[in-house]
């Protein structure tokens, strides 16, 4: 009886509960909503502004002695560098959403958010849009700088260039998923649509191409621009460079990353490995291997009979906590085996040249290796450079490019035993 009353008791009491706990009901939150650049003036012609300071440096390009940094997101910076130990900054053209660049003679390809723009560069002083592909490339999202929630994204209205973080309150439906006449007594669950709603986030064949990177997602070779998006590898036919045509894509995987090529072959990294494909015919790539690692951000180069791969975990997209240097034996390129690792802090970029190797560790500097015998490379650590944050690299003609956090870097490695600082473009912040 006891035990009657009391259940009793606590049913009548369940109403007046029921009533004060109503805000319970909204829920508090911050999320990010887009601010959109139309694709009217997405597409108005490019502009070339006046010299602007490094602030937040991307990937680098290389040719006949000029230096091609991207601003994330907003352009590219020219670099007169004839004097590796006075280079000058000249000019910056305005490219909204690009990140990658690549140039053919005259012609400087780059990406503007979902479009390819063609640029003349023949006069440095008149820099001119020829050309342009529109939504040849993925809709992608900027990064947010948080972890707040994102707002629906309404495609339609333009590419998305930045965030604005607003207060939210929302009302949210309880959900049951037990039945009876007072089912908040069990568990429950809060079912919110806001969760659900959509978040995103170099080689040459020739004097006439730039170098870049081995960051990069832009390639040439023969007549094409190989451009790498997340799952697709997209050819461009620039016979005649100023009129680029797209000519088709090839679907190679997940999360893809970079690319480069060597001996006529395309080596692209992907979170989770290396694809090899030969060139034979440039406008049909063929896949040979495929080298599988654990699920890692990692740039690709080649030298030899060897493939050098670098490991990081430097966030959460790039998956496990692997930080290391892979040494990758493609004497067979139909299979391709790992040699060795080497433990890293957090390495990116990575440059090779004549058995120098080159490798952006992060916070613990840039680092260099001997390369001529791989199974001892441990024991042929020949220098680092520390107190920089380092993200990739070009070495060509003795002087090593080295972008990073801090800005351009410039070193002599003539003297391998020796390598002598020339000269920063520093980030100002």
């Amino acid at each position: 009886m006891k035990r009657a009353f009391i259940k009793s008791f606590f049913l009548l009491l369940l109403p007046a509960l029921f009533t004060g706990c109503q805000d319970k009901f909204f829920e508090e939150y911050k999320i990010n909503i887009p601010v959109y650049l139309s694709y009217e003036d997405l597409r108005n012609p490019v502009k070339q502004t006046a010299n602007q300071e490094l602030k937040d440096p991307g990937k680098i390009y290389f040719k006949d002695n000029y230096l091609f940094i991207n601003e994330n997101l907003k352009g590219i910076h020219i670099i007169d560098n004839s004097d590796p130990a006075s280079p000058e900054n000249i000019a910056f053209v305005e490219i909204p959403g690009n990140v990658d660049i690549a140039v053919k003679g005259n012609i400087l390809f780059a990406n503007s958010w979902v479009d390819l723009v063609v640029l003349d560069i023949s006069d440095l002083n008149n820099i001119q849009e020829v050309n342009r592909i529109n939504d040849i490339f993925p809709y992608a999202l900027p990064s947010t700088g948080n972890d707040y929630r994102i707002s629906d994204i309404e495609e339609d209205k333009g590419v998305v260039i930045d965030w604005e973080v607003k207060e939210v309150r929302k009302k949210i439906e309880p959900y049951y998923p037990y039945p009876g006449p007072y089912p908040f007594l069990e568990k429950w669950l809060w079912r919110n649509e806001a969760f659900l709603s959509a978040s995103g986030s170099g080689g040459s064949d020739g004097a006439s191409f730039g170098v870049g990177g081995s960051m990069a997602r832009f390639i040439l070779y023969d007549n094409y621009l190989y451009a790498l998006d997340d799952i697709k590898l997209k050819l461009i036919d620039i016979s005649t460079p100023e009129e680029p045509v797209f000519n088709s894509d090839i679907y190679i995987g997940w999360e893809m990353e970079t690319v480069f090529i060597y001996d006529d072959h395309l080596f692209m990294g992907a979170k989770n490995g290396m694809y090899i494909y030969d060139l034979a015919n440039p406008a049909s790539p063929e896949q040979i291997s495929y080298f599988r690692h654990f699920t890692s951000c990692d740039p690709v180069v080649v030298d030899g009979d060897y493939a050098y791969v670098t490991l990081n975990s430097a966030n959460a997209l790039c998956g496990r906590a692997v930080n290391e240097l892979q040494i990758i034996s493609i004497v067979d390129l139909s299979n391709p085996s790992l040699l060795r690792t080497l433990p890293m802090n957090s390495p990116k970029g990575l440059g090779i040249d004549n058995e120098t190797l080159f490798i952006c560790d992060g916070d613990a500097g840039l680092k260099v290796y001997n390369v001529s015998d791989p199974y001892s490379l441990g024991a042929s650590f020949i220098t680092s450079f520390e107190d920089i944050n380092t993200f990739d690299v070009i070495p060509v003609n003795d002087i090593l490019f080295m972008i990073g956090s801090d800005g351009l870097f410039q070193y002599d490695y003539s003297d391998i035993e020796n390598i002598r600082f020339l000269s920063k473009i520093p980030v100002t912040l």
